[in-house]
């Protein structure tokens, strides 16, 4: 059992019969009353998103969740294909299912699939990923005594704020979890 105080991005639940993943939530509390958690969650079957409170102390019961190591290969028409690190059965995921994570799919990354009730539902990529960088402002002037960046587009098609030394051809590792430069490689 889970309760809404446990919450992260990716959290996957069991909600009204069907099977939930967390894409972000907050905190509220008003005077005189217990505190909520309002959370925008994705149904894993039909990809509705929808936007749901509960209380801070409701208990949820946390879905059965099967992680897979996979490499991705290579993306067509069909979608995302992977295979799977065990046994090397090959397999595509939906645009729909990859979302946003498309991303972070590097050819030849090892990625963990997320299987919940034995069919692949979402990706997990790693926490830190080497993407080079394709577009970037050659000399950005900019407010450098502050520390700032400068916009840059990674070769996935992530766009994320760099330091002002970092060019294009350079290698970056990239924190997945808050989309931020962490270092040139």
């Amino acid at each position: 059992m889970i309760t809404p105080n446990d919450f992260r991005a990716g959290t996957l639940i069991k909600y009204k019969g069907e099977v939930y993943e967390v894409l972000s939530y907050s905190r509220m509390r008003t005077a005189q009353r217990r505190a909520r958690v309002v959370a925008k969650i994705r149904n894993i079957r039909t990809r509705t998103l929808i936007e749901e409170s509960f209380e801070s102390e409701e208990r949820l019961e946390q879905a059965e969740v099967e992680r897979r190591k996979s490499q991705y290969m290579y993306a067509d028409d069909m979608g995302f294909h992977f295979m799977d690190m065990e046994t090397y059965d090959q397999f595509a995921l939906s645009r729909e299912t990859v979302g946003d994570k498309k991303f972070y799919l590097v050819e030849n990354i090892e990625t963990s699939i997320l299987y919940v009730e034995g069919k692949p539902t979402n990706i997990e990529p790693p926490m830190f990923l080497k993407i080079e960088v394709v577009e970037t402002e050659p000399d950005y002037k900019g407010d450098t005594a502050s520390g700032g960046g400068k916009p840059a587009r990674l070769s996935t098609g992530l766009k994320v704020t760099v330091p002002f030394f970092v060019k294009v051809g350079d290698k970056v590792r990239i924190d997945t979890r808050t989309n931020t430069y962490v270092e040139r490689v």
